[in-house]
């Protein structure tokens, strides 16, 4: 008896190739590639005068924060929970010590700030902490002079600061910003505990 072979049919696989990198070209042009941003910060020109004789500040206008490896807050040497950073922040740089600053609201407290043009916020941050706890931290920061700014602009312009960005403003919007300069100075990250 004779057995019947059947040929097996083939599938040409001769385009597959070209199929396969026409595809890898599709999706490499079609695809989006999402970049981290960061945190926006612009930083100040560059001043010999500064490197060579950095001016005297006293101690009383440095407002010290440090964050450890455990996400917790040492503000002044006292621990703080990050919901009260902003109110101690504003208090150190609206505090008026010094008793020169007419529009401050502050206590005038002879051991803080003083005045806004004085006031220099310190922040040192543990190797270890997240990210999130320095973003949190620097957002708080940044909010207090936002608020401070938003305070003064109402009482002597009647509007808020950030509602504020047009070309008529500019004047106005200096002028604020003279008022409460946002001084953060960061300082190297170190390994100190946690």
């Amino acid at each position: 008896m004779a057995r019947n072979k059947r040929a097996i049919p083939e599938i040409n696989a001769g385009s597959m190739a070209d199929i396969a990198f026409l595809l890898l070209i599709f999706y490499l042009v079609t695809t989006t590639m999402d970049t981290d941003k960061g945190i926006n910060r612009k930083l100040p020109p560059f001043d010999e005068e500064l490197i060579q004789d950095p001016p005297p500040i006293k101690e009383r206008n440095i407002f010290t924060v440090l964050v450890n490896s455990n996400d917790q807050l040492l503000v002044e040497d006292e621990y703080l929970e990050i919901g009260q950073l902003r109110e101690k922040a504003m208090e150190f740089i609206d505090n008026n010590g010094d008793r020169s600053c007419d529009y401050c609201k502050g206590y005038g407290m002879s051991i803080s700030s003083d005045n806004p043009d004085k006031a220099v916020i310190s922040l040192q941050n543990d190797r270890g902490t997240s990210y999130g706890m320095y973003v949190k931290v620097q957002n708080e920061l940044i909010a207090a002079y936002q608020d401070l700014r938003d305070e003064y602009a109402e009482s002597e312009y009647g509007r808020s600061y950030r509602e504020m960005d047009s070309d008529e403003d500019q004047d106005i919007i200096k002028e604020i910003k003279t008022s409460y300069p946002q001084k953060i100075s960061e300082a190297e990250p170190l390994n100190i505990g946690g």
